[in-house]
């Protein structure tokens, strides 16, 4: 875009946002509410001006991407101009007998122009524009997948020029080609010529990765370094079949992965050896634990180890040792450590899946539990006419319905549980689903007698 433009059009700020919405609601009114002659031609004017502009700003730019908003300006040209077709007929039928202007003046002008008062010669352009719009609507169809496909070819074309082969204006399928994100996670004290695991994601209209080969990728850092370097053949987990009328996939085949797919080519500097002072981070973090672990840590090396937070140990040699860091952190990796774990009922509601630790208690409460099944089954018929009757098949609808309320249980004790396995045996003596467990355990949560965390993922 322009920089003249792109000023201008940052300079609007909000008032930009609003302008638009407010152009597509006055668009939307115009397919559906009528116009006069007078405001369809400023609508006319407005569509021939735009039109002009998009094409000048298109011949003159250097990149695609300096025109990036081009998608939407066209969807909103094609909303602009569909309902100024719309609004055109709309008055032509209703007001052409009323003369050549009834339609306001740039459809006059244009009929006057064009046709030069000759029915035959204006019924000749008519159908000229009818088969040219049949045929930009049926070729703009398979454009679609061309364009769609243009990312895929434009990713080969580049790759190829990397490595010295140029195919510029040849023709090229891409149909087993797909376009692919690579990420990659570089583990700390990674060293060059390592190997580390790559993950891989269509990004374009591929349905499968199954078989497939990714080539030499550059993975870069946000600083825009490359530190890794990956490429071999994908491992999919899921794959995908089908035919003429029938398909079938498990898991996703549009995600893979490569173990040891990426040789590290630049590491991340660090020198571990000079370090005084090392902080042990918690992945759960928990006061018990830390304490915990800074006492069994003490216990072998006297004041090396201080609690800075429930997720943050210190760690440092004693004053007087000869030991370094890194012999301090060996010496310690086995010491064991007793992890408390909180009580914690996690729940997924998606799978219906509950997870329960080993510390859930719960307190003595009186449950209820029951369901309202209804079941509603449609079975239409067929009512065929008799002979001879001139009748119509008619469909005749068929509805049953069946209602179940609850499965007869009433008022029950749940008593209160010192282990999971008493938690369990009472939940399930009342016959509940995992998803009505969901619903239970939250209610109980509620009640104030569970006596654990719930953590709805």
């Amino acid at each position: 875009m322009p920089p003249r433009i792109r000023h201008w059009l940052t300079g609007l700020g909000p008032s930009r946002d609003i302008a638009v919405a407010l152009g597509i609601v006055a668009i939307i009114a115009m397919l559906i509410l009528p116009i006069p002659g007078w405001l369809l031609d400023f609508g006319l004017a407005l569509s021939i001006t735009a039109s002009v502009l998009i094409l000048m700003t298109a011949l003159f730019i250097d990149k695609p991407l300096q025109l990036s908003s081009f998608p939407t300006i066209l969807l909103i040209t094609t909303m602009l101009r569909l309902g100024l077709n719309l609004a055109s007929t709309r008055l032509i039928l209703g007001h052409g007998h009323e003369g050549a202007q009834a339609a306001g003046g740039v459809i006059g002008a244009f009929g006057t122009f064009l046709m030069g008062g000759q029915t035959v010669i204006g019924l000749t352009i008519f159908l000229i524009l009818v088969v040219i719009n049949f045929v930009v609507i049926t070729k703009g169809a398979g454009r679609i997948a061309e364009v769609a496909a243009r990312f895929s070819l434009d990713a080969i074309q580049s790759m190829l020029e990397r490595m010295g082969v140029n195919i510029r204006g040849d023709s090229m399928r891409t149909q087993n080609v797909a376009a692919v994100s690579v990420t990659a996670t570089l583990p700390a004290f990674a060293r060059a010529g390592s190997t580390i695991d790559v993950q891989i994601g269509a990004m374009g209209d591929a349905t499968s990765l199954q078989g497939g080969m990714l080539l030499v990728t550059s993975l870069r850092g946000l600083d825009g370094e490359i530190y890794a370097v990956a490429q071999g053949p994908v491992s999919v987990s899921g794959f995908r079949a089908q035919g003429a009328a029938a398909s079938i996939s498990r898991g996703v085949t549009t995600s893979a992965r490569i173990a040891g797919g990426a040789i590290v080519e630049r590491e991340v500097p660090y020198l571990l050896r000079s370090a005084t002072s090392l902080k042990l981070a918690l992945k759960n973090p928990d006061f018990t634990t830390a304490y915990r672990i800074a006492a069994a840590i003490n216990r072998r090396y006297d004041g090396a180890a201080h609690v800075l937070d429930p997720g943050t140990i210190e760690l440092a040699p004693p004053q007087g040792s000869a030991d370094h860091v890194i012999d301090l952190v060996a010496g310690i990796e086995e010491l064991p450590v007793e992890v408390d774990l909180p009580a914690r009922v996690v729940i997924n509601e998606a799978s219906g899946t509950v997870v329960m630790g080993a510390d859930v208690r719960i307190s003595p409460v009186a449950i209820a539990q029951g369901g309202l099944t209804i079941s509603v089954a449609e079975t239409p018929v067929a009512s065929q006419p008799g002979p001879f009757s001139n009748g119509t098949t008619e469909v005749l609808p068929r509805t049953q319905i069946g209602v179940t309320d609850g499965n007869g249980r009433g008022l029950g004790i749940l008593h209160g549980g010192t282990s999971l396995v008493s938690l369990v045996g009472g939940l399930n003596a009342f016959g509940v689903s995992p998803r009505d467990l969901i619903t239970v355990l939250q209610a109980l949560r509620t009640a104030g007698a569970l006596q654990a965390e719930i953590e709805v993922q």
